[in-house]
């Protein structure tokens, strides 16, 4: 059993820029009771304040998924970026991520930007986009489908590359402060740092693939059903990103105590120091 009583889940964003439509941070406790969405400290959330409320909540027995890749591949071809990078765990990645990009509000589009063709496809005129294709050890189990996209293609609605880099710039900001799975192995008090993919959730939820994006109470309320919690409490819009936070929350909470999530088979030592691991993927 854990000792977590809270459980939260934030929908990321790599976009420009320091305001962002697309991060949603929800939070539930241990029980019943639907997720609720934590309101940012303007319209918009910025990366810089979630970074800031995990902080603030780093001594609390809270379980956070966050929707981006916590490292790149390592393991397939010895190196996270091949002929420039020498980090051989993604603690090292995740401080020369943030070193080499001048971004603001911890966006790392500069960093993609300033390698794409060499590391990342960002459109036709990089060349072949199958040779951009690599992938982390979590990303071929089963049928590789826990994964949409590789964190190397910067292009298109699906791409998490700019999310995950901007992620890598939050973790190394954070490390230290709080706990981060799997690389961290202590996570037996206070907040503990997981990474997540909200389709899995969706999934888990009995949505299909491809209609996994909530836009009506009615079809949020049968979700958070099949994951044991109570109908939400009435929002003032229905977007992915809030949606996708809540049924993240609530996926969170229903899975926190299942032991084979938090030591999956593929998990060694060497993939857990460089790769890291997506929370639910066995």
């Amino acid at each position: 059993m854990t000792h977590f009583h809270q459980f939260a889940a934030i929908d990321w964003s790599g976009a420009k820029g320091s305001r962002h439509k697309g991060i949603a941070v929800a939070l539930c406790h241990a029980g019943e009771e639907a997720p609720r969405l934590v309101s940012p400290p303007g319209r918009w959330w910025s990366r810089t304040e979630v970074c800031a409320w995990l902080r603030d909540h780093a001594h609390e027995p809270l379980l956070v998924g966050i929707d981006c890749s916590f490292s790149a591949p390592f393991l397939a071809r010895g190196a996270h970026l091949p002929g420039e990078t020498r980090t051989e765990t993604a603690r090292a990645l995740w401080a020369y991520v943030d070193e080499q990009s001048s971004d603001e509000d911890l966006g790392a589009a500069s960093f993609l930007e300033a390698r794409r063709g060499r590391h990342f496809y960002l459109g036709a005129a990089d060349g072949p986009k199958a040779q951009f294709l690599h992938w982390r050890t979590c990303e071929m189990v089963g049928d590789r489908s826990t994964k949409p996209t590789t964190v190397y293609d910067a292009i298109g609605a699906a791409q998490v590359a700019k999310a995950s880099f901007a992620g890598m710039r939050m973790l190394h900001h954070l490390d230290g402060a709080l706990a981060i799975w799997p690389f961290d192995s202590k996570i037996d008090e206070g907040a503990v740092l997981v990474e997540i993919y909200t389709a899995m959730a969706a999934r888990a939820a009995g949505l299909p693939r491809g209609r996994s994006k909530l836009r009506d109470a009615v079809s949020l309320d049968d979700a958070l059903g099949h994951l044991g919690s109570r109908p939400h409490e009435p929002l003032t819009q229905y977007d992915d990103h809030s949606t996708d936070a809540i049924l993240a929350a609530a996926w969170l909470r229903t899975n926190a105590d299942r032991a084979d999530l938090w030591a999956p088979p593929g998990l060694d030592a060497q993939v857990r120091q460089t790769e890291g691991w997506t929370f639910g993927v066995t």
